[in-house]
């Protein structure tokens, strides 16, 4: 097991370093135990069903309806949660959970003697490389993941200080970014000489192609909602920097520009997926965040003179952008067929072909994953471009958003109940279906040697996903989905030390460049137990639908 400096992780707090010591010491022992189960032969991982080469029968469940979330207004200061027990019961009684709760405590960084945040691993057999920063996306199933544990302090902290670094001064190649931008991460740097600490934030000069992140914002307002949802306290959203906050991250997106589409238009790499895997253009998991953190938005800002500018412009795009989502960027067995039969060079306003698609474009795979029942939000649409992937992140927001339909989420999971073996596989969930392989993998990702077929962002299978299904799961009313898949990921998660992702068709093999120890596969895991043990949870996070968001559909859902 790889060793954890705490010292380098918490600073010169006593009270934390008392609290840190017992967790690690009972994190030793449950590695220790995790040791044994391990040094299992072939034979014996094949009798527990660890390995094999297709899911575990699943058995047929009830299902129930979907679950209402209930919106307050969150200026009334009342407590979403209120009637849900502080601490989790199962953590009592499942030592996986209590690993997950150890590990998850270990990967706090201290700033000031305070937690702020989660470092993205605990593996230290390795190169830090960036895997020892606080990053926002990553942090935001942590900070879930206490905010349903009753601990929301940890959650202020980390809001506060990515406050803080928006206002830093941000250039890639003395090219200065957006004012709102949000950093991707940051880590505590400490002066032992002149006994001083200070964050340093990473825009996108230190990233991967230097890419700034778009989704780091959404993710911000997303969190900053879920923790007034959780807390009923008003005053961190309503306070004037938060105010600000949030009207620079929605100047850089409601800005109107030449686009002709209420989608943003975003850089490969500006997200989750962050390098070049062919999402430029419109990406569905950037569409989707964007339209949840409007939403939180409209429930955040203040009705002042400045709000209220920023409100009417929110209300006009979520509009515009719910309608041209569900229109355009659908897809079922009806609609794949009208591609099917698309006609080109198709001109003025009665265009069925708005953005002249070519029926030759359809990849052969589409014919056999498409079920009669089913459909989903493709990965993007551009002129001439449909990209037919399926992207889980992208598509579980848009049910937890409303972004979808009733319809269309109920549509979304039954695909996956009917795409098992592909979606979920061994070891819940492919970030993306299907992968790109031989001379289409040469052209989209450059040759990338980590994006190869099966692993990593191409068509790897990403444990922290598992929140984003839970929540997915419950909302519609299927939570049996969410049960069968924490269970497969049980059989496998603690044993492997918590890896980033897994490699293959079925997710059978660790990653083969993932870290162990990965904080948001940990928080992601403890997330979707907290979920399905205590629904009411799903509160803080997932949204219902509203009038002014769901305008009449042209275009079918699914059979």
């Amino acid at each position: 097991m790889p060793s954890i400096n705490v010292d380098s992780i918490q600073g010169d707090d006593t009270e934390a370093s008392d609290m840190l010591s017992m967790e690690s010491d009972l994190f030793s022992k449950l590695r220790e135990k995790s040791k044994l189960e391990r040094h299992l032969t072939c034979e014996e991982r094949s009798f527990h069903g660890l390995h094999t080469d297709s899911p575990p029968p699943r058995a047929p469940l009830k299902k129930l309806q979907p679950l209402r979330i209930e919106e307050e207004s969150v200026s009334s200061g009342k407590n979403s949660c209120a009637n849900t027990p502080k601490e989790i019961n199962i953590s009592e009684s499942n030592p996986m959970v209590m690993e997950a709760w150890a590990a998850l405590r270990q990967s706090l960084v201290y700033f000031g003697g305070q937690p702020v945040g989660t470092i993205a691993a605990l593996d230290t057999s390795e190169a830090a490389l960036n895997y020892d920063q606080v990053f926002m996306r990553d942090f935001v199933p942590s900070g879930l993941a206490f905010l349903m544990n009753g601990e929301p302090e940890i959650v202020k902290n980390f809001l506060l200080k990515t406050l803080r670094l928006q206002s830093a001064e941000k250039k890639v190649d003395l090219f200065k970014l957006g004012e709102g931008v949000m950093p991707a991460s940051f880590k505590v740097v400490r002066d032992p000489v002149k006994k001083t600490e200070s964050l340093v934030a990473d825009f996108g000069e230190s990233a991967i192609g230097r890419v700034a992140p778009v989704d780091s914002g959404f993710w911000w307002i997303i969190l900053l909602h879920a923790y007034t949802k959780s807390t009923g306290d008003t005053s961190l959203a309503e306070s004037p920097d938060c105010q600000k906050g949030m009207r620079l991250i929605l100047t850089l997106c409601l800005a109107e520009g030449f686009d002709t589409f209420p989608t943003l238009l975003c850089a490969d790499g500006c997200c989750m997926i962050d390098r070049r895997m062919g999402i430029y253009g419109y990406p569905i998991e950037i569409q989707a965040l964007f339209f949840m953190a409007l939403r939180c938005s409209l429930v955040l800002l203040k009705h002042d003179e400045e709000g209220k500018e920023f409100i009417d412009m929110i209300i006009k795009r979520l509009h515009a952008l719910g309608y041209h989502m569900k229109t355009y960027f659908w897809l079922d067995f009806r609609q794949l067929n009208n591609i099917y039969r698309f006609k080109t060079e198709e001109y003025s306003h009665t265009a069925v072909n708005k953005f002249n698609v070519m029926p030759d474009s359809l990849p052969d795979w589409l014919f056999d994953f498409m079920p009669n029942n089913g459909g989903y939000f493709v990965g993007n649409v551009s002129p001439s471009r449909m990209d037919f992937r399926w992207f889980c992140l992208g598509n579980c927001m848009a049910i937890i958003s409303s972004l979808a339909s009733s319809e269309q989420s109920a549509a979304i999971m039954d695909l996956i109940e009917k795409r098992w073996p592909e979606l979920i596989g061994e070891m819940p969930l492919k970030v993306v279906y299907p992968a790109l392989e031989s001379h289409e993998w040469h052209i989209v990702t450059g040759c990338d040697p980590k994006n190869t077929r099966w692993s990593y962002h191409n068509g790897g299978s990403w444990p922290v996903l598992l929140w984003l299904l839970t929540a997915a799961s419950i909302k519609t009313g299927r939570p049996h989905i969410a049960r069968e898949a924490i269970e497969l990921a049980e059989t496998k998660l603690s044993k492997d030390w918590w890896p980033e992702y897994y490699d293959g068709k079925l997710g059978r093999y660790i990653g083969k460049q993932a870290r162990k120890l990965q904080t948001w596969s940990i928080a992601g895991y403890l997330v979707a137990k907290i979920l399905v043990t205590n629904p009411a949870h799903l509160g803080i996070i997932a949204l219902d639908e509203e009038r002014h968001t769901k305008p009449v559909l042209k275009r079918s859902a699914s059979l």
